[in-house]
């Protein structure tokens, strides 16, 4: 069963920890995603980090599949997640805010700015990343890279988001961590 765009999956409203407020350091959007496993370890990393995730649709799965539920094991019921029916509608969800997006096309290498309370973070299908459209309307510092060896096409989705993660909250500390 898939959430209508804007709405919680019912699967994952069983927790108190359901809800996108300023709890919630940074935001996770990922552009229609297309494997079920790289999204139920994001799932994983945003329960643990305490990241809102924000899906735009088309999904290329559907979240009660079993191999989403399987990758996010037992984190699917403290992980805050909604789905939108656009980037548009996920922006304003989220009140517009400032943004990063992650491409092996971006030119600001990922721990080069230096990241607040209340960013977020975008990122593209699995098979051919963010359209270049919406790469080209945020300010180049704003698009970034993660270093790889030269030939390498890209890392797999969920390590990038965690690397990107992970240094946008050791930035403030690990704030809330424990």
């Amino acid at each position: 069963m898939l959430a209508r765009p804007g709405m919680r999956h019912p699967m994952y409203r069983n927790h108190s920890r359901l809800r996108f407020d300023e709890t919630d350091m940074f935001s996770l959007i990922l552009y229609e995603p297309e494997i079920p496993p790289n999204t139920g370890n994001i799932i994983r990393l945003c329960a643990n980090t305490g990241v809102g995730l924000h899906l735009v649709e088309p999904l290329g799965f559907e979240l009660d599949e079993p191999r989403l539920r399987r990758a996010g094991l037992d984190y699917r019921e403290f992980a805050a997640i909604e789905t939108h029916a656009s980037l548009a509608d996920a922006l304003a969800a989220l009140g517009q805010p400032r943004l990063f997006a992650l491409s092996t096309r971006g030119k600001t290498r990922y721990d080069q700015p230096g990241y607040r309370a209340g960013d977020a973070f975008l990122m593209g299908p699995e098979t051919r990343g963010l359209p270049q459209a919406v790469l080209d309307a945020l300010p180049p510092g704003q698009r970034l890279r993660l270093p790889m060896r030269e030939g390498n096409r890209s890392l797999n989705l969920s390590n990038a988001a965690a690397v990107v993660i992970f240094e946008a909250w050791r930035q403030l500390g690990f704030d809330g961590g424990a």
